[in-house]
């Protein structure tokens, strides 16, 4: 896609994809989402690097043609941000300007976080921070407020969501996803997850073409959904037995019971993991875009946080929040240009 080139990276223990363009000394990294690829930035790729930047967009571990390792355990926030410190320091880079959206805004906030020493300026769409609460995990909060059909909480047990998904086909998902402007909260009910009525059929918007679904639809029917639903699962991951591969299963049951129940109850969760992230604030310079239909922006409660001083309590470095007029989630396709010129105008300052 002119002259965008793709290459493999060693980061982290995997193998990961990155599309890149440009030549010029500062780095734009890009962050997908879910469910994308690089692809949701091709317009950003071009735009930017033809303003004099080195734009550069993974496949984010479990997605598209990076490795997607099998485990759970493997998609925590220390691993993903571990594979961008990898990608950063093979850039031959100190610093980048991160550009991030959906889930890529959530690993983004993690980066920032752990290694601000690392990011120049942020330009986060769609999700905001979210402090970590310390009195109750993700999934608990999300079940109380949204109830078991939230969509994270669909997400959870392992192969289920990827058999519903297997049954409708991956690009009538995929089209229903993209083509939602549906306000939050996102659920997805228990008889029929994505709605999809074979009498009615979905079209696409106009800033997403057949061959732009025939790109994302053949990449995930050839990696699968698992490793990007994995994110999901290990918001506050409780591993049990259900959960845990047959492979390492029999490792532990050569541990003393007593050992066995201690290994459980710690292996691995973001939210313990960040633990020692509580009340620190993210002091990277942000610039925060959203569209007003966008399902996490119209989620109860995120509205307020944004707007009402919460945001800007978090971030102190927050130097502009921008809500764009009908504008659903996709913003950086469904509003390409805008979006590029956002960008630019922001990372321009320094």
């Amino acid at each position: 896609m002119e002259g965008i080139q793709h290459r493999m990276v060693n980061v982290n223990g995997i193998t990961m994809h990155v599309a890149e363009k440009g030549q010029g000394p500062a780095v734009i990294l890009f962050l997908h989402g879910f469910p994308e690829l690089w692809y949701t930035w091709r317009h950003q790729i071009l735009a930017l690097s033809s303003l004099g930047y080195h734009t550069v967009a993974p496949d984010l571990r479990g997605y598209g043609d990076t490795e997607a390792p099998t485990s759970i355990t493997s998609y925590t926030c220390m691993h993903i941000v571990g594979d961008l410190i990898a990608l950063i320091d093979s850039l031959g880079v100190e610093q980048v300007f991160l550009v991030a959206h959906d889930w890529g805004a959530i690993i983004g906030w993690y980066l920032c976080l752990f290694r601000p020493d690392r990011v120049k300026a942020f330009v986060c769409l769609s999700v905001p921070f979210i402090p970590r609460n310390p009195k109750m995990k993700p999934l608990e909060s999300m079940r109380l407020f949204f109830g078991e059909d939230y969509y994270i909480c669909r997400f959870q047990e392992p192969g289920k969501i990827e058999a519903e998904i297997s049954h409708f086909g991956t690009s009538k998902v995929l089209k229903k996803i993209i083509s939602s402007h549906k306000p939050g909260p996102f659920c997805l009910p228990k008889d029929n997850a994505f709605s999809i009525n074979p009498d009615t059929p979905v079209t696409l918007p106009s800033w997403f073409s057949e061959e732009d679904l025939s790109y994302y639809a053949n990449k995930f029917n050839k990696k699968g959904f698992t490793g990007a639903l994995n994110y999901y699962r290990a918001f506050d991951l409780y591993v049990t037995w259900k959960t845990l591969l047959p492979n390492e299963t029999s490792k532990l049951f050569c541990f003393h019971q007593r050992y066995r129940d201690d290994f459980l109850s710690v292996y691995c969760r973001n939210w313990e993991l960040t633990a020692p992230w509580n009340n620190v604030q993210v002091k990277v310079p942000v610039k925060y875009i959203v569209g007003d239909l966008d399902s996490v922006y119209t989620t109860p409660g995120m509205k307020d946080y944004v707007q009402s001083g919460g945001f800007k309590r978090d971030v102190p470095l927050l130097d502009a929040v921008v809500v764009m007029k009908g504008v659903g989630h996709f913003i950086n396709q469904e509003r390409a240009e805008e979006i590029n010129s956002h960008i630019y105008d922001f990372v321009k300052k320094f």
